[in-house]
């Protein structure tokens, strides 16, 4: 498949992901089209479905910490952080995508 191809399929990623936060089921669907892709396609795009990958198992981590800790009531807290954690890594991604740059480090916790 071409690499404009994949840059549409990993822009449709990172859209799935956001529309996910209210209907969870599109951001699993992104997942597997980030792991169906990650392997045929060029290094700059691939550094992108890395770090999909990446933020969705974080996320997930992020959101069962933060949802056991509700019963102490700072989970809410850190629900709320970590929707804009996950927010933020998404908006960044699409920026790097649409100047047609690798992600600068797909493997980092953080935000960048």
């Amino acid at each position: 498949m071409e690499s404009s191809s994949k840059a549409g399929t990993t822009k449709i990623i990172y859209i799935l992901y956001l529309v996910g936060m209210v209907m969870p089921i599109l951001t699993v669907i992104g997942l597997v089209m980030a792991y169906v892709n990650r392997e045929s396609t060029d290094d700059w795009l691939n550094s992108h479905f890395q770090f999909q990958i990446r933020t969705f198992w974080l996320g997930l981590l992020f959101s069962m910490i933060s949802g056991l800790l509700t019963i102490i009531f700072i989970g809410y807290f850190f629900l709320l952080v970590t929707a804009l954690w996950f927010i933020i890594r998404c908006v960044k991604g699409l920026k790097y995508l649409d100047q047609q740059q690798a992600h600068p480090n797909a493997v980092t916790w953080m935000i960048d």
